[in-house]
């Protein structure tokens, strides 16, 4: 049976600013596809490329819906790789627009994704699609990987979605991830790793009774005490040459005793730790049992748990791909950008088991809040620089 025909685009989708605010329309709120992943396949199929959505389903979660699309059939294969789910936008009465408008006002494009991150991905789309109508016959081939599920638990995404095409004989040779990256101006900062995330979970246990006979209770808040001062008291370590010292944050401290005169029978914290190259997951739940032991001796009963965790640190060495990125950026803004590992996970996690992988996008002021906005320069200029890093890669590989 045939596939029935599409209706034309109401935009072009050369144009970056056009193309986000028609992403931005689609209501994509993880882990709904919301009419973003169809638009792209729209777009993509219509330009050339091979266009597949797989759905992933674990136990617990969502069913997800995502993209990937490929033009071309030999090596290398530059990857293209993005989401194009957003958060909710919390109360819309807070919003001076609507969040899912799309509105084009004063050089900026409003809505939530904006930056966070379909401003990026549609910049990229765009470079893609006239880099491809200039060089019909550029060696190797460009693929795109969209998830819908990078801002929920990112289960049924971007790690499902590579495991996929792996197995279908998909062999990347490079990626390219547009996070929004750039902290104030397009010259900033490439990300070429992120730190690792592992949440504890501690439990002091005590003894209730009255406050006013201690000695016939065991007040476990004095031991939460001790044993959080010997996590903090000496730095995991010092940092490396392109990650900063890791850092623990407790996150919640609880007792739940509404009661001023009794003591409470136990007292709980979570903690987060951020951490560097310098640790596994598995290596750094060691040192932080081996300081829980030795804070506690005998005088302390607690108990330590931690969420399982599939944000590791990682680092791209900088190195040929990592110079053409920042060269294309130089360029276009006229400074070399910073060499950062830098914020939050972002699922390069993913990506870096396939390829090496370099994230490079808007700047990321207005993310995740209310108002979320991308400047219309940006997004030019994010076009103009995926444009230039394409045309050195495939030139590369054509001399080659």
């Amino acid at each position: 049976m045939d596939t029935p025909a599409r209706p034309p685009l109401n935009f072009d989708p050369l144009d970056p600013v056009a193309l986000t605010q028609a992403l931005i329309r689609c209501p994509s709120v993880t882990p709904h596809e919301g009419g973003a992943l169809a638009l792209l396949d729209h777009v993509l199929s219509a330009h050339g490329y091979v266009v597949e959505r797989p759905v992933f389903s674990a136990p617990g979660t969502a069913d997800v819906e995502n993209l990937y699309a490929r033009i071309g059939t030999q090596a290398p294969l530059f990857v293209i790789a993005g989401h194009t789910d957003v958060v909710p936008v919390g109360d819309t009465a807070a919003w001076t627009r609507d969040p899912f408008g799309g509105a084009l006002e004063e050089g900026m494009v409003h809505g939530r994704g904006a930056c966070d991150m379909k401003g990026g991905l549609s910049a990229m789309v765009a470079a893609v699609l006239r880099f491809r109508r200039e060089n019909p016959d550029a060696p190797g081939s460009i693929a795109f990987l969209v998830t819908g599920d990078e801002e929920g638990p990112a289960v049924n995404g971007t790690v499902k979605l590579l495991d996929w095409a792996h197995g279908r004989g998909e062999r990347f040779d490079h990626c390219l991830l547009g996070e929004p990256t750039n902290p104030a101006t397009m010259s900033d900062m490439i990300k070429i790793g992120r730190r690792g995330s592992l949440t504890g979970r501690l439990t002091v246990n005590g003894k209730q009774g009255h406050v006013g006979y201690p000695h016939l209770a065991d007040n476990p808040i004095r031991g939460m005490v001790r044993l959080l001062a010997a996590l903090d008291a000496t730095p995991l370590d010092a940092g490396t040459q392109h990650f900063d010292p890791s850092n623990l944050e407790v996150t919640t401290l609880d007792v739940g005793n509404p009661a001023t005169n009794v003591v409470p029978a136990q007292a709980k914290a979570v903690f987060n730790i951020r951490f560097n190259d310098v640790w596994t997951p598995e290596t750094l739940a060691a040192e932080i049992e081996r300081r829980l032991r030795e804070a506690a001796g005998n005088a302390v009963r607690y108990e330590i748990s931690f969420e399982p965790t599939n944000a590791v640190a990682f680092l791209t060495q900088p190195g040929p791909f990592v110079a053409m990125v920042a060269d294309a950026v130089e360029v276009e803004t006229g400074q070399r950008p910073a060499l950062s590992t830098t914020g939050g996970t972002s699922d390069a996690r993913f990506i870096k088991s396939y390829c090496p992988v370099v994230e490079y996008g808007p700047v990321g002021k207005t993310m995740h809040q209310v108002n979320e906005s991308v400047a219309v320069a940006d997004l030019l200029a994010l076009e103009r620089i995926t444009h230039r890093l394409l045309t050195a890669y495939f030139a590369v590989q054509h001399e080659t």
